[in-house]
């Protein structure tokens, strides 16, 4: 072949290869491909929104939060020596970009790089100064560069920790949010809708969480419309952290109006123990008006794999010869992660969580435990694309006895949804 041929080969290739670029470069809206790489990834298709990812890179490296997102799917698909570059380059720029750190800190944590991990958030907290969530982190990462015994998901995913007081199932991928986000608001509102006599009764409730060392504290504030008639409670939960093993539940409410109780007191110790068991004992007093009721309960949970069983009693001493007796049986499946789950429930008896009827002008309290009822609810949990907000919807039916009639029954309809924000 000549040298004439040569060169013009040669330049041909040179032109085809230029071409096939050209092609291949990113002339996309950056914003638009960004959002759609993020519906991809959190729907478990990462490589494939790594790829658009890559592409908007060729044209802005700059585009933090492209780079940020890249760099998080590598650290989930336990690519995190490729993650820790992604990382690096952000928080070499950008010293006080908050995200970019935790990300980084996790993705050290996930491949129990504690060392690692623990020069991360200490450099962090250099440009970011006493920030609690990196505080944390860094926590977490101490404590394991001896120890050695963070859970991963992918070796032992059915096992189960204790966060924050909770136990807790690892699903796939535990991101330490809990560990995260000290803070927490959320808003609920349910109804009940009955097929006779009953007017639909409405439910609502906003709570703040704060995750301190000692344990969660949840402040609460209820309304209800029932009976046309409307109510306000006030509350507070307290999740005290007494060991590895042992955690307890205190809880108080106030009211002034009818449709609740004066004065609401719980309390409850929680013991976990091997082969993923858990068992409380405890009791709910109600002071009402006219009458006062002690309810005794506790449970018994077990968690296998991503499943979760629990069973709860409750029992109502009275001066009668029997016992006021109900009970509740939960049964979820925990999905990808823990905050996201199907959940089944099944209730016997009446459930003393504070719903009330009337018998005419007569409100109705310790009565209610002795009438006859059942209980079938769905629930489901799931988190929003940043995982920072959890949304939680039910759907049940009751089927109860008449107070004044029985033998005879009527029928409810209750539906809510519960949106949490973590911050």
């Amino acid at each position: 072949m000549g040298r004439r041929n040569i060169y013009f080969l040669i330049v041909l290739l040179l032109w085809s290869i230029m071409s096939f670029s050209q092609d291949l470069a990113y002339s996309g809206n950056p914003d638009k491909s960004f959002f759609a790489a993020r519906d991809l990834a959190f729907d478990g298709k990462r490589a494939t929104a790594r790829d658009t990812l890559n592409r908007i890179l060729t044209k802005y490296p700059d585009y933090t939060d492209v780079r940020n997102l890249l760099a998080k799917t590598l650290s989930w698909d336990g690519q995190h020596k490729e993650a820790r570059k992604q990382f690096n380059r952000i928080t070499s720029v950008e010293r006080k970009n908050k995200e970019a750190w935790l990300a980084a800190v996790k993705n050290e944590i996930y491949a129990q790089e504690y060392y690692i991990a623990l020069g991360i958030a200490n450099k962090a907290l250099t440009f970011i100064k006493n920030d609690e969530q990196l505080l944390v982190l860094k926590d977490y990462a101490h404590k394991n560069i001896h120890t050695k015994k963070v859970e991963h998901v992918e070796k032992e995913s059915n096992k189960q920790k204790t966060i924050s007081g909770v136990l807790i199932p690892i699903a796939k991928k535990d991101s330490l949010e809990s560990l995260v986000y000290s803070n927490q608001i959320g808003i609920s509102t349910s109804f009940d809708v009955f097929d006779m006599t009953f007017e639909p009764m409405i439910y609502t409730s906003i709570e703040y969480k704060r995750v301190t060392k000692a344990g969660s504290i949840i402040p609460r504030i209820n309304y209800s419309n029932r009976f046309q008639t409307h109510g306000v409670q006030y509350e507070i939960d307290f999740y005290p952290k007494f060991s590895k093993t042992f955690y307890g539940y205190l809880n108080y409410g106030f009211s002034n109006a009818s449709i609740f109780p004066k004065h609401r007191v719980g309390a409850e110790l929680y013991a976990n123990l091997p082969k993923g068991i858990e068992v409380s004992a405890g009791f709910r007093f109600l002071d009402f008006l006219d009458t006062k009721a002690t309810i005794y309960t506790g449970s018994v949970g077990l968690y296998s794999g991503n499943y979760y069983f629990s069973l709860r009693p409750y029992v109502v001493p009275s001066d009668r010869s029997d016992l006021g007796f109900s009970g509740e049986l939960l049964a979820r499946r925990y999905l990808k992660d823990a905050d996201n789950y199907l959940g089944l429930r099944a209730g016997m008896g009446f459930l003393p969580e504070l719903k009330q009827l009337r018998n005419g002008n007569e409100l109705l309290a310790e009565t209610l435990f002795y009438v006859e009822s059942q209980q079938l609810q769905f629930e489901y949990q799931f988190t929003g694309w940043m995982k920072m907000n959890k949304y939680k919807t039910n759907l049940g039916i009751t089927r109860q006895e008449f107070i004044s009639d029985s033998g005879n029954y009527f029928w409810a309809v209750s539906a809510g949804i519960t949106c949490q924000v973590k911050f």
